[in-house]
C-alpha cells in the first residue's frame, strides 16, 4: 500500500476522536509505518492483514463463494432475516446482501430460502468413545454439520500418553474437522486406585498447553479440586497464567461451598450436572453449563426445563454429546439430532442455534469461529427448517470448503498409517484362567453377605445393593436369580497383572460373558459373565485380537469387533462399525441383557470418578471414599 494509502486511512479512523493531526505528524508517520507490518516478501511480521479479504469485502474483488438466497441466523443478535454469505478463500467476507460480492469465477449457491447458520461446535465431546479412528469420526459428524470440537482424546492418551494423542491430532490434519486439543488434567483419574499405559503430570500439561491447537484442560475431578490436591492445583495455576486457556471442571453433584470452591480454583465450564437446578447453579456461579445427551446419559430434556419458558439468557450454556455410540452416531447424528430435541422441548430456534455455536465458542475463548460475520472463519452450515420435524442439515462448509451438498458427504479420507505408539496394546504379564476371577470364601462359610453394584438403567451410575451369596469349592457364587454377575478388570499393559473383582447387577445377563479393552479412566480389560469359564475365554481373545469387545458363551465366541487402535478404536466407517456393534449388542440382548448399549455402560462402571462403586484393576472401589474395599461384608452362615 502507498504512503499515501496508509495516511488516509489512520487519518479516517482518529478523525472522530480529534487526533487527526497525529496522522500526518512526523510521529503519525511512524505509526503508520510500524501498522505497516508487512516485510520485503510480503508476509506480516505480526499477525497478517487478509488483504485479500479486504478486497472481497470491499467490493473490489469478487468472493470465491457467495451462498445467496437465505434466513441468516445472527448468533450475536438472535435475529434471522433475509441474506447470504460470502467466502473468501478460507473466510466470511460478508454477511447479508452480498451480491455486490459476486463477480467472474464466483461459485454461486441458491440457498433457496432455507437457513443459514455457523458450523456446529461441540464443546465436550470424546470421539473414542464412537470407538472409530479420528477420520471416519471426522467423516461422520462432518455430515451432520458439526465442523469444531473440543477434546481431550483423554482416552487414547490413557494408552499411550502425549505421543498417542500428538499421533492422533496429526492423523487428523488432512480432514476438515477442526480439533481444539483440552489437555487432559490427570491421566489416569485415580494413579493410586488402577493402572495406565500412559501417564500425565503438570510437566507434560504443561508442555501441551504449549501446543496452538491447545485450548485449557479438562475434567477436573470437583473431590480432587475440594481435596487440593497438589499436581492439579499446579495446573489450574499454569492454565491461569496463559492467555485463553481454561479449565474444564467434572463437577458430579457439586453443590453450595463444595461448587464454590471449584469456581474459586478457575473450573470455568462443567458438563456434569445431571438436572436443571444443575444447570442453574452452574450458570449463576459464573460456570458454562453444558448441557449433555450422550448415548450413555440422556439427560438433556430435563436440563432444558430450566430454560423453556422462562427468561434465562443462555449465554453461559451449551449442548454437548460427550460420549456419542457409533450406533446413535449413524443412526440419529450428532448436533443436528441434539438440536432437533431443543427444539422439541420448545426453545426458541435462534437459541438453539446459539447453544451449539457461539456459546461453545466463548466458552472457551475463540473469537474466530461460532457466528456469521466478516473476518471469522468460514465453517457455515445450510439447514431445512426451524422445527424439530422439519430441521435437517443440507449443506456444509468447512474453512470455506464445502463439504456436504444437500445431505451428500463430498470427502472421505483414506485410513491413516497409524504411529506405533497406538498399536499392539494389549498384553498380559500373567496367564488368565477361570480361578483368575474367584472371589474366595471367608473359611467355613455357606453363605456370604456382598455388596453388590448396581447401574441405573438411564445412566452408568453405580449403587450399592445388600444381598446373599452361596459359597461353592471357597469361593462365592453369583446369583443370575438376583442379577448378581461377576465382574473384574484385568491390567492388560503388562505392567503388574493385576486382577480386581467384584459382584454387578443391572444388566440382568443370563449367560455368556462379556469382555472389552475399553474401561474408563484406564483401559483394561473389564470383563462381566455368568461364569469364569467364559471370562477367561474372553479375556484371552480380547488380548489375542489386540483389543476389541467380545461376547462368549458355552466357551465360543459369539459376536466380536475388533479394535486394533489403542485397544480403542478402528478404522471401519460409522456405518460399518455400527453394523457390526449391533450385532454385538443384539446377541447380549438374546441373553437377557436390558442396556441397549452394554458395553458402553460396562466401560464406565471402571471409572474411579462417579458414584458410588467402581472395579478396576486394583479391586473393588468406593469412589466416594476413594477407598478400596472388600465386597465381601460378613459371613451370613
Amino acid at each position: 500500500m502507498e504512503k499515501r494509502g496508509n495516511r488516509a486511512i489512520f487519518a479516517r479512523t482518529f478523525e472522530r476522536h480529534d487526533i487527526f493531526h497525529l496522522a500526518i505528524s512526523a510521529q503519525g508517520e511512524k505509526l503508520c509505518a510500524l501498522l505497516r507490518l508487512e516485510d520485503e516478501s510480503g508476509y506480516a511480521k505480526g499477525k497478517r492483514m487478509d488483504r485479500e479479504l479486504l478486497s472481497v469485502a470491499g467490493g473490489t474483488k469478487p468472493a470465491d463463494v457467495v451462498i445467496t438466497g437465505g434466513r441468516i441466523v445472527n448468533v450475536y443478535t438472535g435475529e434471522i432475516y433475509d441474506g447470504g454469505v460470502a467466502i473468501s478463500n478460507q473466510t466470511i467476507a460478508a454477511v447479508g446482501d452480498v451480491d455486490y460480492c459476486i463477480g467472474e469465477g464466483t461459485r454461486t449457491i441458491d440457498a433457496e430460502g432455507a437457513f443459514i447458520t455457523p458450523g456446529f461446535i461441540d464443546g465436550h465431546i470424546h470421539p473414542e468413545s464412537s470407538d472409530l479412528a479420528i477420520r471416519p469420526f471426522a467423516e461422520a459428524v462432518l455430515k451432520h454439520g458439526t465442523t469444531s470440537i473440543m477434546t481431550d482424546l483423554h482416552e487414547v492418551g490413557v494408552v499411550s500418553g502425549l505421543p498417542g494423542i500428538e499421533a492422533v491430532l496429526e492423523e487428523n490434519e488432512i480432514t476438515d474437522l477442526n480439533l481444539y486439543f483440552v489437555v487432559p488434567s490427570h491421566v489416569p483419574f485415580s494413579p493410586a486406585l488402577e493402572t495406565s499405559g500412559g501417564k500425565f503430570n503438570p510437566e507434560i500439561i504443561r508442555e501441551a498447553l504449549k501446543r496452538p491447537d491447545a485450548v485449557g484442560i479438562s475434567e477436573c475431578v470437583g473431590p480432587y479440586v475440594l481435596a487440593e490436591l497438589p499436581d492439579l492445583l499446579e495446573s489450574l495455576d499454569d492454565v491461569a497464567s496463559m492467555k485463553g486457556m481454561t479449565a474444564q471442571g467434572h463437577l458430579v453433584e457439586m453443590k453450595g461451598k463444595d461448587l464454590n470452591k471449584c469456581v474459586a480454583a478457575g473450573i470455568s465450564t462443567c458438563h456434569e450436572g445431571l438436572s436443571a437446578d444443575d444447570i442453574m447453579d452452574r450458570a449463576r456461579a459464573g460456570v458454562h453449563a453444558m448441557l449433555r445427551e450422550s448415548s450413555a446419559a440422556r439427560t438433556l430434556s430435563d436440563q432444558l426445563k430450566c430454560i423453556v419458558g422462562k427468561d434465562i439468557d443462555t449465554s453461559m450454556m451449551s449442548i454437548v454429546t460427550d460420549d456419542l455410540h457409533c450406533c446413535d452416531l449413524a443412526s440419529t447424528g450428532h448436533l443436528d439430532h441434539h438440536l432437533k430435541l431443543a427444539l422439541e422441548a420448545g426453545v426458541p430456534f435462534a437459541k438453539a442455534i446459539q447453544m451449539v455455536t457461539i456459546n461453545a465458542a466463548r466458552a472457551f475463548e475463540l473469537t474466530d469461529i461460532g457466528a456469521l460475520a466478516p473476518g471469522k472463519r468460514a465453517d457455515v452450515n445450510i439447514v431445512s427448517g426451524d422445527t424439530a420435524e422439519d430441521f435437517q442439515v443440507v449443506s456444509v462448509f468447512s474453512r470455506g470448503k464445502q463439504v456436504v451438498d444437500h445431505g451428500e458427504l463430498l470427502v472421505h479420507y483414506e485410513p491413516a498409517t497409524h504411529d506405533p505408539c497406538l498399536l499392539n496394546t494389549t498384553k498380559l504379564l500373567n496367564p488368565i484362567t477361570p480361578d483368575s476371577f474367584k472371589i474366595a470364601a471367608p473359611e467355613g462359610a455357606k453363605r456370604v453377605k456382598v455388596t453388590c453394584m448396581d447401574t441405573l438403567p438411564w445412566i452408568p451410575v453405580t449403587q450399592p445393593r445388600e444381598v446373599e451369596l452361596e459359597c461353592k469349592d471357597g469361593y462365592v457364587a453369583c446369583d443370575v436369580s438376583q442379577d448378581v454377575l461377576y465382574i473384574a478388570q484385568v491390567e492388560r499393559y503388562g505392567i503388574n497383572g493385576n486382577v480386581g473383582r467384584a459382584f454387578m447387577g443391572g444388566f440382568h445377563m443370563t449367560s455368556g460373558a462379556i469382555a472389552s479393552s475399553v474401561g474408563h479412566d484406564n483401559h483394561n480389560v473389564i470383563v462381566m459373565g455368568t461364569n469364569f469359564e467364559d471370562m477367561a475365554v474372553a479375556v484371552n481373545h480380547i488380548i489375542e485380537i489386540g483389543g476389541g469387545q467380545c461376547l462368549v458363551d458355552g466357551g465360543e465366541v459369539i459376536e466380536c469387533v475388533e479394535y486394533p487402535i489403542c485397544g480403542l478404536l478402528s478404522d471401519l466407517s460409522c456405518e460399518e462399525l455400527a453394523a457390526r456393534k449391533s450385532a454385538l449388542n443384539a446377541a447380549c440382548a438374546e441373553r437377557g441383557c436390558i442396556i441397549s448399549i452394554p458395553f458402553m455402560f460396562l466401560s464406565f462402571i471402571c471409572l474411579a470418578a462417579l458414584p458410588a462403586y467402581a472395579i478396576t484393576d486394583h479391586g473393588f472401589i468406593n469412589v466416594m471414599t476413594l477407598q478400596i474395599e472388600d465386597p465381601i461384608k460378613g459371613v451370613v452362615e
